[in-house]
């Protein structure tokens, strides 16, 4: 199959859909949020907006490539009662926790826009190549099918050292077309939970929307992810505007030591579909989180509404006024839940 049609993963078939209209989410031939949500802009609007993306992106990126702490192998595997983390920009997290190394939102490819007429290149480079240093993954968690999140290049190198994935309901077709054994891969539709060797894992709701091409919007689920261990309960929100649901996370769910908080490339284009700094402090208080840092944002170019470093600079103000613990580690630094990392790093670019 030629490398560009590749790109849009499965099709969506009768036999599929069949199955998708079993889930409570699935109304008139699509998925749903669970309140009402304008994906932002009219058709009226797309050469407004398409304009916006693609100009002045170099005002929106760092003027240098941020750098990536190197990976070490020996320290990450070294036996812990206490979850390690790394986060590789974007919405990328490595996790070992419980004996297990966790792999969420793996898109460590260059470029995230790769049918696009222009690409939206990473502010790091070569980042697939962190692929090769890491151990074999145990399992790979996927909030949703948009480019950001899901990458042909990453699920590429990723299939061979992978045991299992987990993602949300409709992304295995994807993950099959790009050669992932149907018997590795569980989909999950949201408040599923399921025990992963010593971890309980759970897909939670988020207000967003999915898909890879025109003519497959909302044929997948997207959500975030809670994983919980013996000693610690962390929570990766996923994409999605502010809603209810952030609540009853919390009340069903909560309350986390942790929480990765989706924090960049909001606009008020499409408001509802991503948070803003001040919400994700809010959906992070609504859900209970005792901790937070912002994820989402230092990788790529994706929002015409704010700078590179804004997300973090205002995510900071208003956890402070909320007087609410946080931790914004450098790209590739490994660390624990308990860990104070406070420094503004990247204050230094620029």
């Amino acid at each position: 199959m030629n490398f560009f049609f590749k790109q849009f993963g499965g099709k969506v078939t009768e036999v599929l859909i069949s199955r998708y209209r079993e889930s409570k989410n699935w109304s008139a031939g699509a998925f749903t949020n669970l309140e009402p949500t304008a994906l932002g802009g009219s058709l009226r609007d797309l050469p407004r907006i398409i304009f916006k993306q693609f100009s002045n992106r170099s005002v929106r990126a760092p003027k240098q490539n941020l750098p990536i702490i190197a990976f070490d192998k020996t320290a990450f595997l070294e036996h812990s009662e206490r979850a390690k983390l790394i986060w590789y920009g974007h919405s990328v997290v490595l996790l070992r926790i419980a004996g297990q190394t966790v792999l969420i939102d793996p898109m460590f490819g260059a470029n995230t826009t790769p049918i696009a007429p222009f690409p939206t290149m990473r502010f790091s480079e070569n980042t697939i190549d962190l692929i090769s240093e890491f151990p074999e993954i145990d399992l790979i968690l996927l909030t949703h099918d948009h480019y950001d999140h899901l990458d042909l290049a990453s699920i590429s190198k990723l299939r061979h050292k992978t045991k299992h994935f987990f993602v949300a309901l409709g992304v295995k077709r994807h993950l099959t077309a790009w050669g992932v054994p149907c018997e590795k891969i569980t989909e999950f539709d949201w408040w599923q939970t399921q025990v992963f060797d010593k971890l309980n894992i759970t897909f939670t709701p988020t207000r967003h929307f999915s898909g890879r091409s025109l003519r497959d919007r909302a044929q997948t689920l997207w959500g975030g992810w809670v994983i919980k261990s013996k000693n610690e309960n962390i929570w990766f929100s996923g994409d999605g505007g502010y809603g209810s649901h952030f609540k009853e996370i919390g009340e069903k769910l909560g309350p986390f030591d942790f929480a990765f908080m989706e924090c960049g490339q909001y606009n008020t284009d499409w408001h509802l579909i991503h948070l803003f700094p001040e919400e994700a402090i809010k959906a992070a208080i609504d859900a209970n989180a005792k901790k937070v840092m912002p994820v989402h944002w230092a990788g790529f170019a994706l929002s015409y509404y704010h700078t590179w470093k804004e997300p973090a600079a205002d995510f900071v103000t208003y956890a402070s006024a909320c007087q609410l613990d946080y931790t914004l580690p450098e790209l590739g630094e490994m660390f624990e839940i308990r860990d104070f990392r406070l420094k503004k790093w990247w204050e230094e670019y620029d």
